[in-house]
């Protein structure tokens, strides 16, 4: 394994390894205006929520590590405490892209990448008309983390008002993630979107201790086939299924989960993992402990 101590590389080395580690990241459309009032619009992927009581974002602006010069969206949001955090979607990645040119002081990236201000009803700085989700907010605090180059400048962010695209969510007013078609960063020039195959679910623990992996018999925890992730989730159940106690049962249940096996000298233990592993990805959890604790219980 490659082991990097940060003073021992240069500066953009570390930046990329970060990058490309630290990901996928959401990207924030920032909107800033100065104190003569000149727009000025940039994406930002050093940016996250971090409250919801109250509702608080924080993106970076960092210094340029190539002149350690600073961003006209950390000056102006010094100068006017005031952002609005657009998102990015896919519709919008390549002009959102187009903003984060090294435009000069005073040049409206609006106008550069063919976006559409629209006025905001709390705050200066304009909103992205093609943005799904606009989010006006004032500027609590700016935090900044050192004075060389690549440093970061933490804009900590409140929630102000919140714009959503009505036509981005589903029937019972949720924000879908099909429809909102969001896109992140990755290291390079390399993005990630959000949609489609991409997306998967993962039932939450929430109100539900499993008995986790350290309880699961270590012939199944020992398996071949069977992942990590597998295991966990045959560890997320409240308990362990109650199993069938007669060897005759176990094997007629085997031969009929199996399908393709005829007999039982063909009942393998690879052979019951492979099915409780397709089982685990039907979501059919607890037949999939079934069929595991079956073939234990007829091997027995």
């Amino acid at each position: 394994m490659l082991t990097i101590n940060p003073e021992d590389i240069p500066v953009p080395k570390l930046h990329g390894y970060i990058l490309g580690s630290v990901a996928p990241r959401p990207i924030a459309l920032a909107s800033t205006i100065d104190g003569n009032g000149n727009p000025n619009l940039s994406p930002f992927s050093f940016f996250n929520a971090f409250s919801v009581n109250p509702p608080i974002f924080i993106f970076s602006p960092a210094r340029r590590a190539k002149d350690n010069s600073t961003k006209h969206t950390y000056e102006n949001a010094k100068e006017v405490d005031e952002v609005v955090i657009n998102v990015v979607n896919y519709d919008l990645v390549e002009q959102a892209s187009l903003s984060s040119s090294d435009f000069a002081k005073g040049v409206n990236e609006f106008e550069k990448a063919g976006l559409t201000p629209i006025e905001s009803e709390r705050v200066k700085p304009f909103r992205v008309k093609e943005s799904p989700v606009q989010m006006e907010c004032k500027v609590n605090e700016i935090i900044e983390l050192g004075e060389n180059g690549g440093a970061g400048n933490l804009v900590i962010c409140e929630l102000l008002l919140m714009h959503i695209d009505e036509s981005i969510l589903t029937e019972s007013g949720a924000i879908d993630p099909q429809k909102i078609d969001l896109v992140s960063r990755m290291g390079g020039n390399w993005y990630n979107r959000a949609s489609g195959d991409s997306l998967f679910q993962i039932n939450k623990p929430v109100g539900v201790v499993g008995i986790g992996i350290d309880c699961i018999p270590m012939e199944i925890r020992n398996s071949a086939v069977l992942t990590g992730s597998e295991l966990a989730i045959l560890g997320g159940v409240k308990k362990i299924p109650d199993q069938l106690t007669d060897k005759q049962d176990s094997e007629g249940y085997l031969l009929k989960k199996l399908g393709d096996v005829q007999d039982s000298s063909q009942i393998t233990e690879e052979s019951v993992h492979l099915r409780a592993k397709e089982m685990l990805q039907n979501n059919e959890v607890e037949e999939s402990w079934t069929i595991l604790l079956a073939y234990y219980n007829y091997k027995s």
